[in-house]
């Protein structure tokens, strides 16, 4: 039993309440009460007001609830102490109270909030260490409900109302709260109650297996979206901290082509913590933030589970840390494997040596050129991973972080023979569409293009201008390409074609991970110099095109928007409605993986062709990279304005 007991209360700048924590405000308050054992007695109060890190001080720190109910003042919390600080001076005067035994001190919380959603989170965030005994506490609802055999208790006065006892008379909210939490406390190990089974907060994911044949209960997984691509399962997990994530409980999902595909499936320990897990939908990672929904059992088991008996004995050896190789040689042997590790400054030992590697097959048994190797700590990993790009024979390897969910879904894919079954072509995949002409599009290895990664899905071409201010006027004449997936839904890329080389390489210098303002929401976007031909390969997925590459864009419109100006129109196909789609219009092409509209895009509507008249339009006065004519709207000279709609064009219902 414990000889004292830390009754603790957080506020933040933000919600309280039942919503703590699920708007990633900082904390801008603590409150603690020790309480006395042996004695019954409180012996010390504390509250300690927190300032925020410097680059979050503005002038409206403080929501108006939080200073109603703390009675708080923007000075106040501009002049408080650092998070860290006061966690080691509260830590400092426990210490002296539990005369440096603190191994028998409990916390103790009102629900579950305040320690999984809010300390251990910001605590993460600030990159410092809590001391251990933040690391079990007491749910005193949970406590009082085992007890006494009452109704789930929703907040401290209706436990003091079931107590029939009166409430603090303090008027700051969290003075009263800890005070009143101290009195059911006693009354409670009065009565008889004994606090013996504290909760626990995992720090760190466990490894663990799962298999095909396990039940997983959906209340307990969630989808994690938008995960930066290297993240690994330790990375989900402390995006997760304070939440108990299963052993192995961290599935990353690949794409056909076996890479991480920026999802990952969680398994937690209860639905308690899947729905707190719920409420931390569009936190963030660095600049991303994460989408979190609701997944199931089944879900899981697809992505995690494995009947491999190879991957199963390889992964039950124990192993810490798993590292994926990929770019092997298809001749490489465990042997040179171990001896990659172990060379040079950074040399580490593979666990069990040679039985610590296990190479990925295709089912007729010749090699893929991947591999999993295991580790047993975290420092043989960090000289493991300092190895990326060093050379095997003659080729360089890459290596990455993996887990043991992707072990199986990499085993499991490489010993089906559908894997390598040739792909049925995409168009009879995709959704129908109205027939419309089609453009080509620019080749060539001049590297005038640009390519703009990580755009908003909602963003359209005049955002795309306004991104690029000045650098906008150095855009040829039907330049912007808007790319969309196999579904016709933004992939959040495109592609612009610039007047020069020159005019890309200072779009890519200047406007590189610079951000992108949408409404509220701010995304820094990637911007790469390229080709035609490099533009070519992205839209094909990599496949050589026999024929000139075309867009399914185009359109039915007279000059300017119907120009072809990079070549020669193909033929044009009388508008239609939407219809089963047809081969393309040249036969032996690549089918290619993404659809994209070349600006402006075709002014059709999902539900029915454009039957309208040709717009007339003015002879433009400057020569065509200065105007940009995009869905009633045009650049001349240094900003966009908007011009009146072409007739028979409603902007927002011009995709397809």
């Amino acid at each position: 039993m414990a000889s004292h007991y830390v009754i603790m209360y957080t506020a933040t700048a933000g919600a309280n309440g039942p919503l703590l924590g699920t708007d990633e405000e900082d904390i801008v308050l603590l409150q603690f009460l020790v309480w006395d054992a042996v004695c019954r007695k409180t012996v010390t109060e504390q509250q300690y007001i927190v300032r925020p890190p410097t680059e979050d001080i503005n002038e409206n720190v403080l929501g108006e609830q939080c200073r109603e109910d703390f009675r708080l003042t923007e000075d106040q919390v501009k002049n408080g102490q650092p998070l860290e600080n006061v966690i080691d001076s509260f830590d400092a005067i426990l210490s002296k109270i539990a005369e440096s035994n603190t191994s028998r001190v409990a916390m103790v919380t009102d629900g579950q909030l305040h320690l999984r959603q809010v300390l251990h989170p910001k605590a993460l965030s600030r990159n410092f260490t809590l001391p251990d005994y933040y690391n079990s506490f007491y749910d005193l609802r949970k406590e009082f409900k085992s007890f006494y055999h009452s109704e789930d208790m929703a907040s401290v006065p209706d436990m003091l109302s079931f107590l029939a006892m009166e409430e603090d008379s303090a008027e700051e909210l969290a003075t009263r709260t800890v005070r009143d939490m101290g009195r059911i406390l006693s009354r409670m190990i009065a009565d008889g109650h004994r606090f013996v089974l504290p909760e626990s907060i995992m720090i760190r994911l466990e490894p663990g297996i799962c298999s095909r044949t396990e039940e997983v209960d959906s209340g307990c997984v969630v989808r994690a979206r938008g995960l930066p691509w290297q993240s690994s399962d330790q990375d989900i997990a402390k995006f997760f901290r304070g939440l108990n994530i299963a052993k192995g409980g961290v599935a990353l999902c690949l794409s056909p082509q076996g890479r991480r595909n920026g999802e990952a499936l969680i398994r937690f320990i209860s639905p308690e913590h899947r729905d707190m897990a719920l409420k931390r939908h569009k936190h963030h990672i660095g600049n991303r933030y994460i989408e979190v929904y609701k997944a199931t059992g089944e879900d899981f088991i697809n992505v995690a589970g494995g009947n491999n008996n190879e991957a199963q004995t390889f992964l039950s050896r124990g192993g810490q840390v798993i590292i994926r190789m990929r770019g092997l040689p298809y001749d490489c042997t465990p042997k040179q494997v171990v001896e990659f590790f172990e060379s040079g400054e950074n040399g580490c030992q593979i666990l069990d040596n040679e039985d610590g590697v296990l190479f990925v097959r295709k089912p007729d048994g010749r090699a893929t050129g991947d591999a999993f190797v295991l580790f047993g700590s975290e420092e043989d990993s960090t000289k493991a991973l300092a190895k990326h790009r060093e050379i095997i024979g003659s080729r360089y390897i890459e290596l990455f972080r993996s887990t043991t969910a992707e072990v199986q879904q990499v085993l499991n894919r490489s010993m089906d023979p559908r894997t390598y079954e040739q792909q049925q072509p995409l168009i009879a995949q995709l959704p129908q569409v109205p027939l419309l002409p089609q453009q080509i599009i620019t080749s060539g290895t001049r590297k005038d293009c640009i390519r703009l990664r990580g755009l908003p899905f909602e963003a359209q071409v005049e955002h795309i201008l306004e991104f690029l201010g000045e650098l906008a006027k150095s855009i040829v004449y039907q330049g912007v390409h808007m790319v969309y997936n196999a579904q016709g839904q933004p992939s959040g890329e495109a592609f612009i074609q610039m007047d020069s080389e020159h005019s890309a390489y200072l779009a890519s210098q200047q406007r590189h991970h610079r951000y992108m303002v949408f409404g509220k929401k701010q995304r820094y976007i990637e911007v790469f110099q390229c080709s035609g031909e490099d533009m070519n390969m992205v839209l094909t997925g990599g496949l050589p095109a026999q024929r000139p590459i075309v867009s399914p864009g185009g359109t039915v419109l007279a000059p300017p928007f119907g120009a072809f100006p990079l070549g020669p129109a193909p033929p044009v196909l009388n508008a239609v409605g939407a219809v089963t789609p047809r081969l393309p219009a040249y036969p032996g092409m690549a089918y290619p993986t993404m659809f994209y509209w070349p600006y402006p895009s075709p002014p059709v509507s999902p539900s029915s062709p454009y039957y309208g008249s040709p717009p007339h339009m003015a002879t433009p006065a400057t020569p065509p990279h200065h105007t940009i004519v995009n869905r009633g709207y045009s650049v001349k000279g240094d900003r966009p304005t908007l011009s009146p709609p072409a007739r028979g064009f409603e902007p927002g219902t011009s995709r397809l």
